[in-house]
C-alpha cells in the first residue's frame, strides 16, 4: 500500500525561534540600498527535525534526481524547479502563510517567494568518510579558515581561487535552510563585504535553521564547510509583494542551470501582474484629478510612462533566447550601481 504523502501543519513542523542578531544595512555602509533596511539575519530555528526529513526525502525521489538535476562552473551539484511538482510538502512548507510571514517579518518587508521554479532550490555537497576524516584532520593541522563560493577554494593557492567569487544573488531576498547534520562541520559561515571594503562573518545554519539575506544588493560568499559527509541547503527566493516596490531582479546566475519553459512562465507572470497594478492605479489616479477638476499631470505622466519602459526594458533584457543561453556557465553578477529608494517610497504614487 502506498504511503499517504505527508502533509504541511505549521503547528507541528514550525519551530521558529527569533535570530539573536540581525545585521543591518546601515551597519554594513549601505544605508538607503535594496528594498529593506534587514542586511542578514543571524542563523535561527525555522522548521522542526520532522520537517527537514521529510524535505530531504523529498530530494531523494528517483524522479527529482533523474530529472531536476544540474551543474555550472560554481556548482557541481543543485536540484532545481522540482519542488512544485515532487515534493508537496517542500513546497507548501514554504509557501505557507505563516512562513512567509515570519521570513517577511525578519527581512523588514512584506515579502513573497519569487516564483514556484525557486522554491527550495538545493545546493549539494557529498563526500565520502574518508574525504570528511581528511579534512578535519588538515583543519586542525592548518587552524584556518577557508572561503569559498558554492564549495570552490578562495583562500589557497591562485591555481585553488575560483573564476566566481564575491558576487550578488539574482533575487531581492533568499533564505537559506541547512538540511544536514553540522555536528562535524568547521566553517560554513556567510561571509559579507561592507561598503568600505571590510569582510564580516556571519556563523552558518546548524540542521533546522535557517538565515535570511538580502542578497541581491550585498556582495557576499559562503564560507567552505569541512569536516562533514554532506552539505545540503535549501535557498527558496523572495521579491517585495507589493508592486509598487522596485523589483530588481534579474536572471543572469540561475538562467544557464534552469529549465527555461519554466523559469521563464514565472518571471514574466509577476512582471506582468505589477505592471497591471501600476497602470490600474495611475488610471484611477488621473480619473479622480479629471473628476475633481485638477489639471492634467503632464510631467508626472511622462515620468511613470518613462519609469515603466525602463521596466518593461528591463524584463525584455532578461528574457535571453534559448538558443543563446549557454548552459552550465554562470558569469560573475556585479552589485547594482544604483542607489534604491528606502522601501517607503511607492513607485508611481505620490
Amino acid at each position: 500500500m502506498k504511503q499517504d504523502t505527508p502533509i504541511f501543519d505549521p503547528e507541528r513542523h514550525l519551530a521558529f525561534e527569533e535570530p539573536s542578531e540581525t545585521i543591518m544595512m546601515e551597519d554594513i555602509g549601505y544605508e538607503n540600498v535594496g528594498i529593506s533596511p534587514v542586511a542578514v539575519t543571524y542563523p535561527f530555528q525555522l522548521f522542526s527535525p520532522e520537517a527537514v526529513k521529510i524535505m530531504r526525502s523529498e530530494i531523494e525521489k528517483p524522479e527529482v534526481t533523474a530529472n531536476h538535476h544540474y551543474a555550472s562552473n560554481i556548482a557541481n551539484a543543485q536540484l532545481r524547479g522540482y519542488a512544485r511538482k515532487h515534493a508537496a510538502f517542500t513546497f507548501a512548507a514554504w509557501t505557507h502563510p505563516m512562513t512567509i510571514a515570519i521570513i517577511s517579518k525578519l527581512a523588514g518587508i512584506d515579502l513573497t517567494p519569487w516564483g514556484d521554479y525557486e522554491i527550495a532550490h538545493i545546493n549539494l555537497s557529498i563526500k565520502t568518510e574518508e574525504q570528511a576524516k581528511a579534512e578535519r584532520t588538515a583543519v586542525h593541522s592548518r587552524n584556518t579558515s577557508v572561503h569559498l563560493d558554492e564549495g570552490i577554494d578562495v583562500s589557497g593557492s591562485e591555481d585553488e581561487k575560483p573564476i566566481v567569487g564575491w558576487h550578488t544573488d539574482s533575487y531581492p531576498f533568499v533564505c537559506v535552510l541547512m538540511l544536514s547534520d553540522c555536528t562535524n562541520m568547521t566553517g560554513g559561515e556567510t561571509a559579507l563585504r561592507t561598503a568600505d571594503g571590510e569582510i564580516i562573518k556571519v556563523r552558518g545554519p546548524t540542521e533546522g535553521c535557517a538565515v535570511v539575506l538580502q542578497g541581491r544588493y550585498i556582495t557576499h560568499q559562503a564560507t567552505r564547510a569541512r569536516g562533514s559527509m554532506e552539505r545540503i541547503t535549501a535557498v527558496t527566493s523572495f521579491r517585495p509583494r507589493s508592486g509598487f516596490v522596485k523589483d530588481e531582479s534579474v536572471l543572469l546566475t540561475v538562467r544557464p542551470v534552469s529549465d527555461l519553459g519554466e523559469l521563464y512562465p514565472d518571471y514574466v507572470e509577476y512582471r506582468l501582474k505589477i505592471m497591471e497594478e501600476r497602470f490600474r492605479h495611475e488610471l484611477r489616479k488621473m480619473q479622480a484629478r479629471r473628476v475633481a477638476g485638477e489639471r492634467f499631470d503632464t510631467r508626472g505622466l511622462k515620468a511613470f510612462l518613462q519609469e515603466s519602459a525602463d521596466f518593461l526594458t528591463h524584463t525584455d533584457r532578461e528574457l535571453v533566447m534559448e538558443d543563446q543561453v549557454q548552459t552550465g556557465f554562470i558569469e560573475p553578477i556585479d552589485v547594482p550601481d544604483v542607489v534604491v529608494e528606502p522601501p517607503t517610497k511607492r513607485v508611481g504614487t505620490e
